[in-house]
């Protein structure tokens, strides 16, 4: 479970920085300020953590093939 969320973290964070680079270095306090007003494809402020989500589901898929094919 540990190693699960050290991966979801770690792509929230990378795409978090690729996405939004130039806030984060300009002016990340009223970044993470202004994230409660986005409207990014009408998820607000969850938007991050649905895009997060589904980046973590497509690594996840073939992860769990190759370990279900490592066991046999």
């Amino acid at each position: 479970m540990k190693k699960e969320l050290l991966i979801y973290s770690c792509i929230f964070i990378i795409l978090s920085i690729l996405m939004h680079f130039d806030q984060w270095v300009s002016y990340p306090v009223d970044h993470m300020l202004n994230l409660k007003t986005s409207g990014a494809y009408g998820l607000g402020v969850y938007h991050p953590f649905v895009f997060t989500l589904i980046l973590y589901i497509l690594f996840l898929v073939p992860r769990a093939i190759i370990k279900l094919f490592k066991k046999y």
